[in-house]
């Protein structure tokens, strides 16, 4: 389903599989031209979306709700190869290379996604990402959001210094790193490119916005 956004003006895309009922399964997916479409190793969101996919296949329903206006997270295609060009010759990670050239980190409105959902009738689901922003962003847009499904993908040569960056200085639960930085520190060189196989996804049920509880509400087997 494509619908426009009466407060942004960008065109915006539901993939809807099975029954829509409460608390589920959903992905919002800011745009990513470079991964989403030409599987670009410097970032993970293409693997992240077909992990998105699989989870959802498995669950025999759920949803993904594709952002457009999101490249760069909210700067533009432009804007971003920019900044990939300013990471490949002066080394600086993903939040240097923004400010570095007067832009913002992330100016994403995830109000689009949270319309959508009660356009479709949803208004609590299980949030299938890494960033604990979505979660606050739309709680405050009224969405419940119930779990946090962790999607994660293993890091290869071309993306770890991003993802370290995501983890570090943007507060992504990114916990597949702590094997790399420990082979790291072990000096026995960085980790390959695992490929994501569909593993296994852990709900953690969310009793507030700074804190997952330690209980594991269901597992989905890959």
């Amino acid at each position: 389903m494509a619908f426009r956004d009466p407060v942004d003006g960008h065109e915006h895309l539901a993939l809807v599989l099975g029954e829509r009922r409460q608390d589920m399964l959903v992905r919002v997916h800011s745009e990513c031209l470079t991964g989403d479409v030409f599987g670009a190793l410097r970032c993970e969101c293409g693997q992240q979306l077909d992990a998105a996919f699989d989870a959802i296949q498995r669950e025999g329903s759920g949803i993904v709700v594709c952002l457009r206006g999101h490249e760069g997270r909210g700067i533009g295609l432009l804007a971003k190869l920019k900044t990939h060009a300013l990471q490949d010759s002066a080394g600086l990670d993903t939040v240097d290379s923004a400010t570095a050239l007067g832009l913002p980190v992330d100016v994403r409105d995830f109000g689009p996604a949270a319309r959508v959902l009660g356009y479709l009738g949803v208004r609590s689901v299980r949030l299938l990402t890494n960033n604990r922003e979505k979660v606050r962003a739309l709680r405050s847009h009224g969405i419940r959001v119930s779990a946090r499904v962790p999607l994660p993908v293993g890091p290869n040569d071309h993306n770890v210094r991003y993802l370290t960056a995501k983890r570090d200085r943007l507060g992504h639960d990114l916990p597949q790193l702590r094997v790399q930085d420990a082979v790291a520190q072990r000096g026995q060189g960085a980790v390959g490119q695992p490929g994501h196989d569909g593993g296994q996804l852990a709900e953690r049920a969310l009793a507030g916005d700074e804190r997952v509880e330690r209980g594991v509400g269901e597992q989905l087997e890959g």
